[in-house]
């Protein structure tokens, strides 16, 4: 399968490295405005380069396109290529708000291609084993979930394009708080409720957020409750779900964020404390277990793991939070 690639910047070049590595698919194109940039990549890669986004569109040759710019050209790039029947990896998040994202589901339901959001964390081995543990039902039934999530930016980072609005759509909560607002829907479903604070605390980047805070309930009961910052000055990740028998928690996603660990417990009053923990080391294969998964859903004609209703379902309680924060209510979703 032949692969063109739209954005040559951090996500571009790890991208580009999943697709080079799997054997199934070949690098074809990439693009950026910054022609430096592209060849850069390019040469890297062995393939051609251009800083024109259309021709990475107008390629006959080419079965699918990865999206990987600001979110703002989220959706003229992914309805483009969808609209000439390629499928479309896009990053998160799917799109500046709900109306831009719905209109990517629906052209890649109207043109019938696959359409995948970049949910990386899904792809991590602690989550992974996390969701193994879970589908066994292991810890019993869900009575609730807690997320940390956070990093400390770099240098003038609140002058880079995610802390313009008109292009990012948000702050920190559009940016890593979509990743855990899917990890919930994943392990909880659908959430009915939701209530939030965002702050300003540090980088100078008024009215968007360097933190957010939300609470969602579903229908049933289950309460989610999240922290994502922009602020954690040592890089942090723990995701954890409490059923009615035992926990599991996920600590960790590798390098400045720490060794990545799963925990399983179960629980008791009357006998000692056990708890089972797997450590996964080395290098991050994320990257390229969720390309796999997407080249495996196009190849088996089924939907991908992270699609792009899932992109747009997080992006929905994304902006539930910032209704909330601007009514100062609890939000009911239907």
């Amino acid at each position: 399968m032949k692969v063109g690639l739209i954005g040559a910047g951090r996500q571009g070049w790890r991208r580009a490295r999943a697709v080079v590595e799997l054997q199934d698919t070949e690098l074809a194109i990439v693009a950026d405005i910054d022609s430096n940039a592209a060849k850069l990549l390019a040469k890297e890669m062995g393939c051609e380069a251009t800083n024109r986004w259309e021709d990475v569109i107008a390629r006959n040759d080419l079965q699918a396109v990865i999206v990987c710019v600001p979110n703002h050209l989220h959706a003229p790039m992914s309805i483009a290529a969808l609209k000439e029947r390629k499928h479309v990896f896009c990053e998160k998040p799917l799109a500046r708000e709900p109306r831009e994202a719905k209109q990517i589901v629906d052209a890649a339901r109207q043109m019938g291609v696959k359409l995948k959001t970049g949910f990386t964390l899904r792809h991590h081995p602690g989550i992974r084993q996390a969701r193994e543990w879970f589908d066994g039902a292991l810890i019993g039934d869900l009575m609730f979930l807690r997320c940390a999530y956070g990093m400390c930016g770099r240098p003038d980072y609140d002058r880079e394009w995610r802390a313009k609005g008109e292009l990012s759509g948000g702050g920190e909560l559009v940016d890593q708080g979509v990743h855990v607002l899917d990890l919930f829907r994943w392990f909880a479903g659908d959430f009915s409720q939701a209530v939030g604070f965002i702050s300003s605390a540090f980088w100078n980047i008024a009215p968007l957020e360097d933190n957010a805070f939300g609470l969602l309930r579903t229908r049933t009961g289950q309460i989610a409750s999240m922290h994502v910052s922009w602020t954690q000055w040592k890089n942090l990740f723990s995701f954890e779900i409490f059923g009615k028998d035992g926990y599991i928690t996920v600590e960790g996603l590798g390098g400045s964020y720490g060794v990545e660990r799963a925990k399983f417990g179960k629980r008791s009053f009357t006998e000692p404390f056990k708890e089972q923990c797997v450590e996964f080391r080395g290098e991050d294969r994320s990257w390229l277990e969720e390309w796999k998964e997407f080249v495996a859903a196009i190849r088996e004609n089924r939907e991908p793991l992270g699609n792009g209703s899932d992109g747009l379902e997080s992006l929905k309680l994304a902006h539930a939070i910032y209704e909330s924060v601007r009514e100062g209510r609890v939000i009911s979703m239907s």
